[in-house]
């Protein structure tokens, strides 16, 4: 996001971002502004206690008098304190609970955009977007309306108490304040675009290392190091010009309002040594003079601060707000029913590509009965994975329509269609957390009971019970510690629990050793029963099982028909390969040839 756009966030977003993240913890905020007041109210006294206690030394008072004053002074500035404190705790939370919310509404958010907008962001640059954006706003939430209106009303009681004392005083602090404020607000957005072009360098930077780190395997086999280091470094030089300029423009506030104060102070003394050489006042008066203008820096100082975090809280909210705005290319359908049991599949004249203009898939057109098989070939690149990813919705088709049980998958809840289609991939994805949260995906409701039975039917039961805890046995993210094969089971383990209605295999057993293979061929055997299944594939041995064949070449369709009809067709494409991979299974026996790739 540009600096000028986090420069004209309306300030409307600023009360609809306060009024929906601070009224479910309106009463909390009532309290803050109660502390916050109070301690407003004692910072005014103290000076007066103070002035009194000097004015009764210099005529000669009581000590009793003196120690009932100055015990009274120690109370006051003991009550300010625990009242500061009970304000940093209670602002510290409303701050943490309002930023969570966000987050997780900015997450909730994210996971509900299509994949292209996945495609185009990194993760980790979504992290910083989530967390290092949100972050900028806590004290936004927390403390800031709050705080401007306390530190306004300090303001003006110690300017009311200084026109009480003199007007001369007063009038003279009270042209000092308003020149001061003026000079702050010309000052407002100057750091914004700054700001805003530091967080993005800081995504970007944080998006690199992810991607980085996540390939580190890659880069190693290929003596990436140095590279990658040089990347890093130009990464972080960006960075740091983008907050060095943010920084630097940033503390042209503070340093404005430090001269601002020193002319203060200077006028302070000089009106205090004028009068009390006149005998219009008293030397209390002259140190009550001086203390309510050191007092007047503290609400000026304030507002100054939290026009800081004010800028840093806009170009947080411009990015937060361009993240709201981004809407996804799939919208939820209505809600049409999907029928129950094995489910029919029909590509009518569907067209697709990534890309505008780069058509992946071609007027395909396919229909697949409920409870068949469908062995779906071709070389890499020509279309298979895409089509699984259309039938689940991850996109939606260019031109044509995709039919699921006789719904179009446009008119069925995304939450639905996911439900009743399960797909098993190749790459299997292991969470942080233990075997039973990576098979029901963190749900609490399926019972262990369920949990076992599927295990044993994927053939997964010696490996469980060789863990030392059983379900409740930690796994690690990336897989690691597991096999492909053991990944790949549990994978299907996670299908079988979910128990769909189509099933999608997308070259789930491509990566196996031979033995592992049959366990998995084993699984997909108990998996396809009773209902309707594509089975993408390279090796012809996959999809053996298979009622019906479709070839992809360059997106479109070359054959069509059932297995057992073009197998025994000499001129069919698949006739073809069959004969070549008989021929070539002669050598290799163990293990089909991958005839496509």
């Amino acid at each position: 996001m540009s600096g000028s756009g986090a420069a004209s966030v309306p300030r409307r977003q600023y009360i609809d971002l306060l009024f929906v993240y601070l009224r479910p913890h309106r009463s909390r905020a009532a309290l803050l502004a109660v502390l916050l007041l109070l301690t407003t109210g004692l910072q005014l006294l103290n000076p007066l206690i103070l002035r009194y206690f000097i004015d009764t030394a210099a005529e000669g008072g009581a000590v009793r008098t003196l120690l009932l004053t100055a015990g009274a002074f120690i109370v006051v500035a003991f009550a300010g304190q625990v009242l500061t404190v009970g304000a940093t705790y209670v602002g510290e939370w409303l701050g943490w609970t309002a930023t969570n919310a966000l987050r997780a509404d900015l997450a909730r958010h994210c996971l509900d955009l299509d994949m292209s907008f996945h495609n185009e962001r990194t993760p980790g640059e979504l992290i910083e977007r989530i967390d290092g954006d949100v972050t900028t706003l806590s004290n936004f939430f927390s403390r800031f309306v709050i705080l401007v209106v306390g530190s306004v009303l300090l303001l003006l009681g110690v300017l009311v108490l200084l026109f009480w004392e003199d007007w001369r005083v007063g009038l003279a602090l009270t042209l000092f304040a308003l020149f001061a404020l003026l000079v702050l607000r010309r000052l407002q957005h100057i750091a914004v675009p700054a700001l805003a072009e530091e967080r993005q360098a800081s995504a970007e930077l944080f998006g690199f290392l992810e991607e980085r780190l996540a390939g580190i395997r890659d880069l190693r086999a290929n003596g990436a190091g140095a590279y990658t280091m040089g990347r890093y470094h130009v990464h972080m030089r960006t960075l740091y010009r983008k907050a060095r300029s943010a920084w630097m423009k940033a503390e042209i506030v503070w340093m404005s309002t430090t001269m601002l104060f020193a002319i203060g102070y200077a006028l302070a003394f000089g009106l205090g040594a004028l009068l009390f050489r006149g005998d219009a006042i008293t030397i209390g008066t002259v140190y009550l003079i001086f203390h309510y203008t050191e007092l007047l820096r503290r609400p000026i100082e304030e507002l100054s601060s939290q026009l800081q975090d004010l800028q840093r809280a806009t170009a947080g909210i411009g990015r937060v707000r361009e993240l709201y705005d981004t809407r996804s290319a799939l919208h939820d359908g209505p809600g049409d029913p999907l029928p129950s049991g094995p489910l029919a599949v029909d590509f009518r004249h569907v067209s697709f590509g990534y890309s505008p203009g780069e058509l992946v898939l071609r007027d395909v057109s396919m229909r697949l009965a409920p409870g068949e098989v469908l062995g779906l070939l071709g070389r890499t690149g020509s279309g298979k994975s895409t089509i699984a990813r259309l039938l689940f919705r991850l996109y939606d088709p260019t031109e044509g329509e995709i039919m699921v049980g006789g719904v179009n998958v446009r008119r069925a809840r995304l939450t639905e269609l996911h439900a009743v289609v399960g797909m098993v991939t190749q790459q299997v994805q292991l969470f942080q957390g233990t075997v039973r949260d990576n098979l029901t995906l963190f749900t609490p409701e399926i019972a262990d009971a369920q949990i076992l039975h599927v295990l044993r039917e994927v053939g997964l039961s010696h490996w469980l019970a060789v863990l030392p805890d059983g379900l409740d046995s930690p796994l690690s993210s990336g897989n690691a510690g597991l096999s492909a094969g053991e990944a790949q089971l549990l994978a299907f383990a996670r299908v079988f629990l979910r128990a769909p209605q189509l099933v999608v295999l997308d070259e789930a057993s491509s990566r196996l050793d031979p033995a592992t293979e049959r366990l998995v061929e084993h699984a997909v055997g108990r998996l396809l029963e009773g209902r309707t299944a594509i089975i993408i594939a390279h090796r012809l041995a996959t999809v053996q099982r298979a009622d019906h064949i479709l070839i992809l070449e360059d997106g479109r369709v070359i054959e069509h028909g059932r297995r057992e009809d073009l197998a025994s067709d000499p001129s069919s494409h698949f006739h073809h390969l069959m004969q070549t991979g008989e021929t070539m299974a002669g050598a290799m026996p163990a293990r089909a040839p991958d005839l496509l790739s």
